[in-house]
C-alpha cells in the first residue's frame, strides 16, 4: 500500500512509521518536517497535499495538539488553536481526502483517552478528542467507494511518560507496541467506524 502519515516526529507517529515502512510505501508529512509539507489548519494546504501525492491507499494522522489550560481561564480564543489543528485539521483530511484516496482506502485519525477520562487542566483535550470520536462514527456511515475510517484513542504513551506523566496522575503508561498495533489494525485490517481505545 501507499500510506501517507501526517505527523511522524512524536512518540506515536515515529513508531507507526517504523512499523509500516517495512512492508509499505510510506510518505511522511508535517508542518516543518517529513517528506512533504502540510498545514493542518489550512484546507488548501491539505488539498494540495493530496494533489501532489496521488494514489494514496491509507492516511494516518498523529499530528495536532489541544494544549493544557485551567478551566477557569479557558476561553473560545484559547480553544481555537486545538480545534483548528487536531479537530478541524483531521476532519478536513477526511472531507477532502475522500475525493482523492484509492477505492477501498482508509483514514486513521487520533483522539485520546481524555475523551473518556478527564484530567486536570485538560478540558480542551476532552472536548476535541470527543468530537473526533463522534465524527469518526458518523463519517463511517456515509463514506463511499469502500472507504473506511477509524480513530485510535491512545492512553499515556510509554515513550512520553517521563516527560508528561506528572500531568496525568494515576494514568497507566501504555506500551508502544500496543499503540502501534491499534494503527496497524485500522490500516491493514477491515474494521470501520471504530474508536480503537488503547488506554492501558
Amino acid at each position: 500500500m501507499k500510506i501517507l502519515i501526517i505527523g511522524t516526529t512524536g512518540a506515536i507517529g515515529s513508531k507507526v512509521k517504523e512499523a509500516l515502512a517495512t512492508r509499505h510505501e510510506v510518505i511522511t508529512a508535517g508542518r516543518n518536517s517529513g517528506d512533504v509539507r502540510v498545514d493542518l489548519t489550512d484546507a488548501a494546504s491539505i488539498e494540495q497535499l493530496y494533489k501532489n501525492n496521488p494514489g494514496i491507499d491509507a492516511v494516518i494522522v498523529t499530528a495536532g495538539s489541544s494544549g493544557m489550560e485551567s478551566f477557569q481561564t479557558l476561553s473560545e480564543q484559547s480553544l481555537l488553536p486545538g480545534i483548528q489543528s487536531k479537530l478541524l485539521g483531521q476532519v478536513n483530511v477526511v472531507l477532502i481526502g475522500q475525493h482523492y484516496l484509492n477505492d477501498g482506502g482508509s483514514f486513521t485519525l487520533t483522539s485520546g483517552i481524555l475523551a473518556d477520562e478527564p484530567a486536570r487542566d485538560a478540558t480542551a483535550g476532552s472536548l476535541i478528542s470527543g468530537a473526533v470520536n463522534s465524527f469518526t462514527i458518523a463519517a463511517a456511515t456515509e463514506l463511499k467507494r469502500g472507504l473506511r475510517i477509524n480513530t485510535v484513542s491512545p492512553g499515556l504513551a510509554a515513550d512520553s511518560a517521563d516527560a508528561i506523566a506528572h500531568l496525568f496522575p494515576g494514568f497507566n503508561p501504555v506500551p508502544m507496541p500496543r499503540l502501534v498495533n491499534a494503527y496497524l489494525k485500522s490500516v491493514e485490517g477491515v474494521v470501520t467506524g471504530q474508536i480503537i481505545r488503547v488506554h492501558q
